[in-house]
Parts: C-alpha cells; sequence; structure tokens
C-alpha cells in the first residue's frame, strides 16, 4: 500500500469520480484508476461500485474513507503547523451554522484581525452540522445544542427563549402572549423534523400532555419567515435568530420558559490547529466579554 493509492483512493471518494479526481489532483485519469486498481489488487477488496460514468462507494470504500478522511486531515494540521510561521493569509475557514445571527460577535472581530482569510459560511440544522464536521467538510459549527459527545470542544454562546411569531396582518398577531395550549391548537409553520427548536417545544408540549402538530412543514427559516409573513400559520423560533421583519410579530409563550442553548464547535483532533483555534479563542474571549 503506497500514499499515492490512498490519495488517489480519497480524491475519487471524495470528488465522486475518477475523471474530477485526476482534475484535483492534475493527474491523468488512467493514472488515477491505476492506483485505485492496484490498491484493490493488492489487499482483494472492492472500494467502489462502477456503473457505466456513476461512482460509488461499497460498504467496504466507506470504512477506509472514515480513515482517510482523518489521515488527510492529519496531514493538512501537520502543513499548518509547518507554516506557523506564515500569515494565516492564504488559509480557509469553513463554517456551518444553524444560524447565522449567532456568528454576529465573532465573525466581524474576527475578519478585522485575519482580514485576508477566506471564509465560507453554509447553513443546515444540528445532524447535517454534525455529519459535515465528522467527515471534514467543515471546520466549525453553530448549532441549537450542547453536544454531550466528548469529541467535541465548546464554546457556549447563549440562552435564548423560543418564541412563537405571526404576520402583523393575521389574527394571530394581535396577540400579547399565548400557552402551550393555545399554541397547539393554532395552525403551525414548522421546520423539517431535524431542526431543534421545533424538537425542544415538541419535548416541553409532550412533557405537558400536548402533541405539536405542524399544518405546514418547511425546510429552513427563510422558508419559514415567508410562509408565517403570507398568514399562512404560526411560527416558533429562538428569540435571537427572529431578527427584525416589519411584517412579523413576537409572540412570547406563556406558562412556561423553553431555552435554546447555541454553541459554537469543533472537532476535539482539529482543535489545534491555527485557524480553528484562533476563530474558537476568538469566540470565548468574545461571549467572556459580553458576560463580564
Amino acid at each position: 500500500m503506497r500514499y499515492v493509492q490512498l490519495r488517489a483512493f480519497h480524491y475519487v471518494a471524495t470528488q465522486g469520480g475518477f475523471s474530477r479526481a485526476a482534475e484535483a489532483l492534475s493527474l491523468t485519469q488512467p493514472a488515477i484508476s491505476d492506483q485505485v486498481r492496484k490498491l484493490e489488487t493488492e489487499y482483494d477488496v472492492l472500494l467502489f461500485n462502477r456503473q457505466k460514468k456513476q461512482v460509488s462507494l461499497t460498504d467496504f470504500g466507506k470504512k477506509l474513507l472514515e480513515i482517510t478522511h482523518r489521515m488527510f486531515d492529519i496531514e493538512h494540521q501537520a502543513h499548518e503547523l509547518l507554516s506557523e510561521s506564515r500569515a494565516l493569509g492564504s488559509a480557509k475557514l469553513r463554517i456551518i451554522a444553524d444560524s447565522v445571527q449567532h456568528l454576529h460577535p465573532v465573525l466581524g472581530p474576527f475578519r478585522q484581525q485575519f482580514p485576508e482569510v477566506f471564509i465560507s459560511v453554509s447553513t443546515g440544522n444540528t445532524p447535517e452540522i454534525i455529519e459535515k464536521l465528522c467527515s471534514y467538510e467543515a471546520d466549525v459549527g453553530v448549532l441549537g445544542e450542547i453536544p454531550e459527545s466528548r469529541d467535541f470542544d465548546i464554546v457556549k454562546l447563549s440562552s435564548t427563549p423560543i418564541i412563537a411569531f405571526a404576520s402583523k396582518r393575521s389574527s394571530a398577531g394581535k396577540l400579547k402572549s399565548i400557552s402551550l395550549e393555545e399554541l397547539v391548537t393554532k395552525p403551525l409553520v414548522l421546520r423539517e423534523k431535524g431542526s431543534k427548536t421545533r424538537q425542544k417545544l415538541e419535548q416541553i408540549a409532550a412533557a405537558a400532555g400536548l402533541t405539536l402538530k405542524p399544518s405546514i412543514e418547511a425546510v429552513g427559516r427563510e422558508a419559514i419567515r415567508e410562509i408565517v409573513a403570507s398568514g399562512a400559520g404560526i411560527g416558533i423560533v429562538s428569540e435571537a435568530e427572529f431578527g427584525y421583519d416589519e411584517r412579523l410579530c413576537k409572540i412570547p409563550i406563556s406558562g412556561c420558559k423553553p431555552l435554546m442553548d447555541e454553541a459554537l464547535i469543533c472537532l476535539k483532533e482539529r482543535s489545534k490547529g491555527n485557524l480553528v483555534s484562533a476563530f474558537m479563542e476568538m469566540a470565548h474571549d468574545r461571549i467572556s466579554l459580553k458576560r463580564a
């Protein structure tokens, strides 16, 4: 087994095909195919299902990919360490967040200190964030739950109440507050089942012997916001993520205080990398300063 064989396998798996892997590595497709074939032949295993022009990992290939993800991430960390004397200017930080509002305290100051760092921000729910971090497709995550796993370094950002919200033009928009008992009787516009805000309120309702049933289910906060703004129902959201929209109004939930914890997390094994540690440390310092 040679490094080039594992690298060829890893790039085919992560790039989605032999031609894309060849392009990413600046090699020819026959060279990539030959390295993967030699690896399969040497160990008498099948790493990819090859059907016409489509390539997919076998179960064995998926297990090997988990290992090569760690292998090449460690290689990347070694490169960072060896390049420590250089500025972070050429680096890239990949962030995935359930809501970008929670990045406000740290993103601006971080950009000021490291203006040449390229930052990419994507969104997802909690399971998607965990998956992206564990598959090394993201460096830092922001999510509405503090993970119990010991695999993560964690900076707690905030705890904010869950509120309902409605269109100002709707009858619900005139409410000063709403109880859980009233809420479950209203047409609810809820996010997909992976949403921790939804899950938290469902758990609280269940403990009170109530069932939260959506009239409309949609993926993503923007979709929920637009549907609620149309007057089609009542939404729920962490108050910190409500933001400002002149079409909508907040409705506090009375009789209970459901709170959402927001946390900034990264894999422990990646927390020593220059860029990730700089971002996590700045977040910790900014939040500590805010609470002082």
